[in-house]
């Protein structure tokens, strides 16, 4: 053997020696690594699987009425209530080696190393089905080598503890397919409305395409690169001998139905009262230490789905095609619960619930609360004071406000608090404030629970301040309950997963009076005013244009600035508000438009009460009833034509007749002198 041969075979050996080495050394860190991964996955043990369960509402019956989830909608099926196809299909397009494998995929591991390598940057996935379970279950989907390495661990841990057809059944319900669906069921039942037991091949081989980007491959997107895509996976599983080419070449020309339209309807069942009883069972919760994102609430709510219904259907039958926005709300005055909720025109286009949480000007909707203030300061229905122009001054004189009413027109004589307020005269109102000042409409106000910022301004009376429809609503609903408090809720009780109480209504009734209940009745059968046409002035009560269709008492008061319109009103047994206007706050202009509110209000109310005996309020003790004469305040007699039924406290009851000479001034006026500078009755001077 000459020196050169010598040489090459010594350097051959070498090699070798140093491979062998370089194998051993491997060898050992996979040994090592196999172990460390195995001793850490016995120490950490099983990763849990499980995932939020949907929370279930019921209505005031216990009758299912929706369900929400924490952010995603899913719902739970095993493999073997799934079409076959969609784990064939899956297999074939994420994963053909996920039945061998141990959690990664080794070869594809390399490619993407490669990949990244060259980019100098994470470009390529290789994650297999159960990486991609693992990332569901516990990661976030950011590129980066960090999640990479938990994601691997995580994964191992999962092939150690369970089996293969467990991991895959978990990542089918677990894999988002985009429109807020995650998990096959759902996304069935949303794509093609059926269970995915009955899915075709081709809509699982549609279906299967969509997690790797629902905003690309979402036929409800992009239809073309989603047939595209289920034309691949068709081929993969031709491919992988799942189906035969026949199989593949009928399915690829199948015409396939969408059916999301009906899954909204069918779904997205009064979200707007969901949303809120969502919120309000956040809250309650949260007291007990508790977190709605645990998934499996079963929460019972104050819905009456008949409410409900009528609700949104007389909502849909007024509301005009054009941006003029909603917002509805009804309560019991016997509990506070809060019946129907309509946030808003349509869910789909705007989920801002306006009956909660837009707060707007209530206009002359206010004056309640501002009369239930003064009646407790001395006035009575038939305090009187003349509506006429006047200009008020303020901020010791600095400044002037100058009120109108709706048709800029004023009565110009002496009109009582009763007409006042079934007219909705402005200048009444702000008399009456500047009279008796802010702290009685800010008690009022308190007490009812309504949150105003009320400043010191006469612009108050006319409710420049703003409020939601259901703080105002509620407060209504409190004069209904004859000024027991009623807190409002949309929540009777809640269940956990396991079918523990974690929180109940207490059923027994509160009865903390907030009001006095003799001014409270008055006020009450005052607002039944805005219906009776014996109030007409120069202007009309404000009610005559649905007074044809009342079929019982109800107590009322509507309101009205340049961009709100509102009506509320209640029976004894029922209250409901409505708002209308625009989002963006527009001038109201349409005639149209401002018919709306009144309409819905009425028809709701009667379309709720129909069957049932008309119910009068019942005045209390110490309020009496007296036929008045409106335009006196005296004991009406032939004579007099305009006259009403009217309920005062015994000491308030006129003693003259309204013939009696002089009858305003000595009468009603006499009461009031004390109080009143003399030229608002007059029009002169003190």
């Amino acid at each position: 053997m000459n020196r050169a041969e010598y040489r090459k075979k010594a350097r051959r050996a070498e090699l070798f020696k140093r491979f062998f080495r370089l194998f051993l050394v491997a060898l050992s860190a996979a040994v090592t690594m196999f172990v460390f991964l195995r001793i850490y996955a016995q120490m950490t043990g099983a990763p849990s699987l499980a995932v939020p369960k949907a929370t279930v509402f019921l209505d005031e019956h216990s009758q299912p009425i929706g369900d929400k989830f924490a952010g995603e909608r899913r719902y739970w099926i095993s493999l073997q209530e799934m079409s076959p196809y969609l784990a064939d299909a899956i297999v074939s397009v994420e994963d053909q080696e996920f039945y061998s494998h141990h959690g990664f995929d080794f070869t594809r591991i390399a490619a993407a190393l490669l990949k990244d390598a060259k980019a100098m940057r994470k470009v390529e996935g290789a994650s297999t089905i159960t990486q991609q379970y693992a990332r569901n279950l516990f990661l976030t989907h950011d590129k980066t080598w960090t999640r990479k390495i938990k994601e691997a661990l995580y994964a191992y841990r999962m092939e150690v503890f369970y089996d293969k057809d467990t991991i895959l059944e978990g990542y089918l319900n677990t894999v988002y397919f985009g429109h807020g669906m995650y998990g096959v069921e759902a996304a069935s039942n949303y794509f093609f409305g059926k269970s995915a037991h009955d899915l075709t091949l081709a809509e699982s081989a549609m279906l299967v395409g969509i997690p790797k980007g629902p905003s690309s491959f979402s036929p409800l997107v992009n239809e073309k690169k989603a047939v595209n895509r289920q034309q691949l996976i068709l081929r993969e599983m031709e491919e992988e001998h799942f189906i035969t080419k026949k199989q593949k070449e009928r399915a690829a020309t199948e015409t396939l139905v969408y059916k999301n339209d009906e899954w909204q309807e069918k779904h997205v069942t009064s979200p707007f009262f969901l949303d809120e009883a969502w919120r309000e069972a956040d809250t309650i919760l949260a007291k007990s230490g508790r977190r709605l994102e645990e998934g499996g609430w079963t929460i019972k709510t104050t819905m009456n789905t008949f409410h409900q219904q009528v609700a949104e259907e007389v909502v849909e039958q007024y509301m005009p095609a054009n941006k003029l926005e909603v917002a509805f709300i009804s309560m019991n005055p016997a509990s506070g619960a809060i019946t129907a909720i309509v946030g808003g025109k349509s869910y789909k286009d705007s989920t801002f619930n306006r009956a909660t949480m837009a707060k707007r000007q209530p206009g002359s909707a206010i004056k309640p609360l501002l009369f239930g203030g003064a009646l407790e300061e001395g006035y009575t229905p038939l305090t009187f004071m003349k509506s006429e122009h006047t200009i008020f001054t303020y901020d010791d004189g600095r400044r002037e406000y100058e009120p109108k009413n709706v048709n800029g027109q004023f009565a110009n004589h002496p009109i009582s608090l009763a007409q006042a307020l079934a007219i909705s005269d402005n200048i009444y109102a702000v008399k009456t404030i500047e009279t008796i000042g802010y702290k009685p409409l800010k008690k009022w106000a308190k007490k009812l629970g309504v949150h105003m910022a009320i400043q010191d301004t006469p612009s108050m009376a006319l409710g420049t301040a703003e409020v939601t429809l259901k703080e105002l609503t509620a407060a209504y609903n409190q004069l209904a309950s004859t000024g027991i408090e009623r807190k409002p809720t949309t929540i009777l009780s809640i269940k956990d997963a396991d079918g523990n109480v974690v929180y109940e209504k207490d059923p027994a009734k509160s009865d903390k009076r907030i009001l006095p209940e003799k001014e409270t009745f008055v006020l009450t059968h005052m607002m039944t005013g805005m219906f009776d046409p014996v109030f007409n002035d120069y202007t009309p009560s404000t009610g005559l244009a649905i007074r044809s269709k009342q079929t019982r008492p109800y107590a009322g008061k509507s309101g009205t600035t340049n961009s709100d319109q509102w009506m509320l009103g209640f029976s004894p047994t029922l209250t409901a508000g409505v708002w209308n206007g625009y989002d963006s706050g527009e001038t109201l202009t349409h005639a149209a438009d401002k018919l709306v509110t009144k309409s819905i209000w009425i028809d709701f109310m009667e379309k709720v009460h129909a069957g049932q005996a008309a119910r009068p309020f019942i005045p209390p003790k110490g309020v009496k009833a007296a036929v008045i004469d409106i335009e006196t305040g005296g004991i009406a007699v032939s004579s007099c034509t305009k006259q009403r039924l009217m309920y005062l406290k015994e000491e308030d009851i006129p003693k003259r007749l309204c013939t009696d000479p002089d009858v305003l001034e000595e009468g009603p006026l006499k009461q009031t002198n004390d109080l009143f500078p003399f030229s608002w009755f007059t029009g002169g001077k003190d």
